[in-house]
């Protein structure tokens, strides 16, 4: 939501301020040299870079103006969860939670905490880590640095996406100088035609310099800064679950370890310590 009022307030602050100063709408719409800047940016993204890539990034488009799904309430249930899992673990060990791990979508666990079962990262990571620790891996090192190099790569193939996306910012300016070329070299066949022609002509050369600057700074360059922001979120998640779990495998208590995974979340989502005590304490007795 955030993207698309900053997206409205730039549209609504540069033309309102172009038409404020007596400026003609009709001399902006220049469909053709949109074609030639929109069209040569997607013909230069879609050679630079690999189909999955591609493909990634215009499925990227959802996840970008929905912004980041991950809030307060979010990470207040993940620990939740975090902590009834691994009270499970301690208290009546692996076998509890076979059968959790194994079939996810119909675990009774899991269900009990929706935004997490509906994230299916998320919980591919959680359970994948759990199936680990019951088959004995118990060396909280080795699944520190296994946890990390997924989280990494992971966090890899996002970037591909962002980076593709900036490539295209920065190269936009560029095109819109092509554009505005070619829109000298339209207005230079007109040489011999009246004041009031060639001005029209030169005029509408420079809105593809406009547009392809406008366009970089103004719309393609923040989204790509949105979309960043919402992998760093992503990643946030994902290295709580990690937290809780290693500090579970050096042997703490279940309250200590949701400590441990409280204190890698950003401060403006971080439950204070009475609230996660109280979620903790409100969790259905059955299941913790």
């Amino acid at each position: 939501m955030l993207v698309i009022i900053g997206l409205i307030v730039v549209v609504a602050s540069v033309f309102g301020g172009y038409m404020a100063q007596g400026g003609s709408m009709a001399i902006m719409f220049q469909p053709f040299e949109l074609l030639i800047i929109g069209g040569a940016a997607l013909g230069a993204f879609i050679a630079a870079n690999p189909k999955v890539v591609v493909k990634r990034t215009f499925g990227a488009f959802g996840a970008l103006f929905k912004g980041s799904r991950y809030e307060k309430k979010h990470y207040l249930e993940l620990l939740g969860l975090l902590f009834t899992v691994l009270k499970l673990l301690r208290t009546k060990g692996a076998l509890a939670i076979e059968q959790h791990i194994d079939n996810p979508e119909d675990s009774a666990l899991f269900q009990q905490f929706p935004n997490f079962h509906k994230d299916h990262h998320a919980v591919e990571f959680l359970c994948d880590y759990l199936r680990l620790m019951t088959l004995g891996t118990d060396s909280p090192h080795v699944m520190d640095e296994l946890m990390t190099q997924e989280i990494e790569t992971h966090h890899e193939e996002q970037h591909q996406i962002c980076h593709a996306m900036q490539t295209v910012a920065d190269g936009l300016p560029a095109l819109g100088i092509v554009a505005a070329v070619m829109g000298v070299i339209k207005t230079m066949t007109h040489i011999t035609e009246g004041p009031e022609v060639l001005g029209g002509l030169i005029a509408a050369a420079l809105v593809g310099t406009f547009l392809g600057v406008l366009m970089a700074y103004g719309f393609v360059g923040p989204t790509t800064n949105a979309l960043k922001a919402t992998y760093e979120a992503e990643g946030k998640y994902l290295g709580c679950i990690k937290a809780g779990l290693l500090a579970h495998m050096h042997g703490y208590a279940p309250q200590v370890s949701v400590e441990f995974a409280r204190k890698a979340l950003l401060t403006n989502v971080r439950p204070d310590f009475a609230e996660l005590e109280q979620a903790c304490a409100e969790l259905p007795t059955a299941m913790a």
